[in-house]
C-alpha cells in the first residue's frame, strides 16, 4: 500500500496532527506525505472523524498515526484494511481500525462506489 485515503482524526485536531505527522516523518527521514481532503465522517459509537489520505511508506504511516494519537490524546481511524477475497462487486470496502493511543477501541467498515469518486462512508462500526 502506497497511499490510503480511509485514515481519520477526530473532529478538531486534523489540521494540527497531519502537520505534526508531516513534520515528524520529515524529521526521520521516511517517505511519508499526509493531507487533509475536506472529507468528515460520522460515527454512532466513536465521533466524527477528519478523513486524510497519505502517499508514502505503510510502516511509517501506521507508526505516526498511533503515535499522534497518543501525542494529541485523540482517537484514530487507521484503515486501509482489505479482506483477502477478491470478490467483483460495483462497492468497493475497506476496514479500518479505531484507535485511541496504542488501544484498539473499535473497527470500522468503509464502502465507496467504484463507478464514480464518491467518498467513503461508514457502513458497519464495532465497539471492543
Amino acid at each position: 500500500m502506497a497511499d490510503s485515503e480511509s485514515f481519520g482524526i477526530e473532529r478538531g485536531h486534523g489540521a494540527e496532527a497531519v502537520d505534526w505527522m508531516n513534520e515528524e516523518a520529515r524529521k526521520m527521514g521516511w517517505k511519508f506525505e499526509a493531507r487533509l481532503y475536506g472529507h468528515e465522517i460520522e460515527t454512532k459509537n466513536f465521533g466524527a472523524f477528519e478523513m486524510y489520505s497519505w502517499m508514502g511508506d505503510a510502516k511509517a504511516a501506521r507508526d505516526l498515526v498511533t503515535r499522534a494519537s497518543r501525542r494529541f490524546k485523540v482517537k484514530v481511524i487507521e484503515g486501509g484494511f482489505k479482506t483477502r477475497q477478491f470478490i467483483m462487486k460495483t462497492v468497493r470496502n475497506e476496514y479500518g481500525m479505531v484507535r485511541r493511543g496504542d488501544r484498539i477501541i473499535g473497527q470500522v467498515e468503509f464502502s465507496s462506489s467504484r463507478l464514480s469518486q464518491s467518498k467513503w462512508q461508514v457502513t458497519k462500526e464495532e465497539r471492543k
